[in-house]
């Protein structure tokens, strides 16, 4: 709970933004407004000493260097680690915001054709049908369908995109010069006979 820590921080300690959204993984932005009132109207505060995130020295040394980051106690950080490598990351998307994922998957096959379904799937968070119903133009609402960047769309990271992007272009390429060598093979394998 994010957004329940930085309420606490806010309230409680002299933290500037900046090391509060750093620590709790949300935009500065997002902190002024819980600060401002605009934003987590209603969530209780989560007191992260007690939650055993950080330690009170941690909280009081972040507190005299305003350009210091805080750090997770070690028994967080261990078990931070341990979730982060038991578990499958699942990609939550707000209702508002499903709408513009087949105009995500109408982007992605337009400007990168070589990434498969799977990729497109993991990456967006979206289903192969709704893939293959944008593609073939049998969509639902395929009328109003318009390519857009699924990374101005909020759907994932440009680094998750561009990372996807190369390995769908290297295995584009191997397969490519495969086909080649089997073409060259079979070649050769005719004109011996």
């Amino acid at each position: 709970m994010p957004k329940a820590t930085a309420v606490w921080l806010i309230e409680n300690t002299t933290l500037t933004f900046e090391q509060i959204a750093d620590f709790c993984g949300i935009h500065y932005l997002e902190v002024q407004g819980i600060a401002d009132g605009d934003v987590a109207k209603g969530i209780s505060g989560v007191d992260p000493i007690v939650a055993g995130q950080l330690t009170r020295e941690e909280l009081e040394r972040c507190e005299k260097d305003p350009s210091a980051k805080l750090k997770l106690s070690e028994s967080a950080a261990k078990f931070n680690y341990a979730q982060s490598k038991n578990s499958t990351k699942g990609k939550y998307t707000p209702v508002a915001r499903r709408q513009d994922k087949p105009d995500a998957v109408a982007w992605i096959l337009k400007n990168c054709p070589e990434i498969s379904d799977a990729q497109i799937v993991k990456l967006i968070g979206t289903t192969k049908n709704t893939i293959e119903s944008v593609r073939s133009k049998t969509h639902w609402n395929s009328q109003n369908i318009k390519p857009k960047d699924p990374v101005l769309l909020g759907l994932c990271s440009q680094s998750e995109l561009d990372k996807i992007h190369s390995q769908a272009r290297k295995k584009a390429e191997l397969n490519e010069s495969r086909k080649k060598q089997q073409i060259t093979i079979d070649l050769d394998s005719k004109l011996t006979k």
